[in-house]
């Protein structure tokens, strides 16, 4: 049975003087997205997708260059939108998460709804998934949107309670009816 994974990218260099979607993967990450790629877990995988961001497109590469594939990227499969905030010091964007997860119909301190944010990756996976001809599919993206999209799929509620515990993480979900199997598994430890 071919399998949805829906990846995380892993860590990043935090660089409060870039947007956050320029951020580019730390060593640690770009070492775990190399243990993840090189492992038999994707072996199957035909078929990879990113969001535009920077982070995401790196990780991307990454796997896509360990199997021998392309990539394809969707603006649409991009984190929640906190243009309105930019950087915020960890604790601050900890507490803000939060509150985005607490309440997905509000707008907090300007973000994207996580509402719209979850609708918004559910179409872009749903049309991705559609057009998926064989083998497993990876899309990767980020955690947040990644967990509201586990979220739908999985017919819970939003609540933090389903996030990745840290950044590289992936869930997996049949395909085509993109029922979740698995949530969020670590690409690889943590050095």
């Amino acid at each position: 049975m071919p399998a949805l994974f829906f990846i995380s990218h892993p860590e990043v260099i935090v660089d409060p003087g870039k947007p956050v979607e320029r951020w580019c993967l730390s060593p640690t990450g770009v070492d775990r997205m190399r243990t993840f790629s090189q492992s038999p877990t994707p072996s199957n995988v035909r078929s990879i997708w990113s969001s535009t961001e920077t982070k995401a497109i790196e990780a991307a590469g990454i796997l896509a260059g360990a199997l021998g594939l392309g990539i394809s990227v969707s603006q649409d499969l991009g984190e929640n939108d906190r243009s309105a905030t930019g950087f915020l010091p960890p604790d601050e964007f900890e507490s803000v998460a939060d509150t985005f997860f607490a309440s997905p119909a509000d707008s907090i301190r300007g973000w994207e709804r996580a509402v719209d944010a979850q609708a918004r990756v559910r179409k872009a996976v749903t049309q991705i998934a559609d057009d998926h001809r064989e083998g497993d599919l990876a899309i990767v993206a980020h955690g947040a949107v990644g967990t509201l999209l586990f979220c739908t799929l999985s017919g819970k509620p939003i609540g933090r309670s389903f996030d990745q515990p840290f950044q590289g993480h992936y869930w997996t979900a049949a395909l085509p009816s993109l029922e979740p199997i698995k949530g969020w598994m670590p690409i690889a430890s943590r050095i």
